[in-house]
């Protein structure tokens, strides 16, 4: 006879290993999963990635999101780790998931001045455009003072000079948080060159996730590079 305690709902308690119950964890009035915080989001934050990867095979979806809409991506690159987010994108992770704040991984990659998770996200499509003007990435990464984030994001697409109403440009938010070396970079940058805005084209000829394709091309190895922004 199994004397083993009952949970709430009647069913045996989950074992070590066992594939998490999602009936558990949802929500049914709402459309995804929604969990206050979970296993994937505690490695995800803390870049364990051989939790991550053991959770991952467990079951455990990578598309679990908080009451507030954050989802393991958004933790991943705000605590700057390339690797897990790398994994979770290769899981179906959705790039452009957006928090009740309206913060992207993107935005948050931003934060961290990751420019790993920041190209890692592009490559993936995110979209360097902010979904709201409360929450643009590259107003972020001025803010902060993280060139390489702005340089990257500006590469493909995003606008230095976007002006939002109530932050003002870029370069405003480096000037006031007192980002010297980041102004003087908004400043020698300038608009996209001609150059730029063809790879951007070509770029986008391609679609989503399809850049590994620039490889096969009958082109030369720089021209390749160049395409591909190495």
């Amino acid at each position: 006879m199994d004397d083993k305690p009952l949970g709430s709902n009647g069913s045996k308690p989950p074992r070590p290993g066992d594939a998490p119950d999602i009936r558990l964890l949802s929500n049914p009035l709402m459309g995804d999963i929604v969990s206050d915080w979970s296993p994937v989001h505690e490695a995800a934050i803390h870049g364990r990635l051989l939790s991550l990867r053991n959770l991952i095979s467990q079951g455990w979806p990578v598309n679990l999101i908080t009451a507030d809409r954050v989802s393991p991506l958004h933790e991943a690159c705000l605590g700057g780790h390339a690797s897990c987010a790398n994994i979770l994108l290769k899981h179906g992770a959705q790039v452009n998931g957006v928090t009740t704040d309206w913060h992207t991984p993107l935005f948050n990659a931003c934060v961290s001045g990751s420019q790993d998770c920041v190209n890692l996200l592009l490559q993936h499509g995110a979209s360097p455009q902010p979904a709201s003007d409360l929450a643009s990435p590259i107003h972020e990464a001025a803010k902060r003072g993280h060139m390489e984030c702005i340089e990257t994001l500006a590469a493909h697409g995003g606008d230095i000079d976007h002006n939002i109403s109530h932050l003002g440009t870029p370069l405003y938010l480096a000037c006031e948080n007192l980002q010297v070396a980041c102004a003087r970079k908004l400043l020698e940058s300038g608009p996209p060159t001609l150059m730029q805005l063809c790879r951007l084209r070509i770029r986008k000829c391609f679609g989503i996730r399809q850049h590994h394709r620039i490889t096969g091309l009958s082109l030369p190895e720089e021209l390749k590079r160049f395409l591909l922004h190495v």
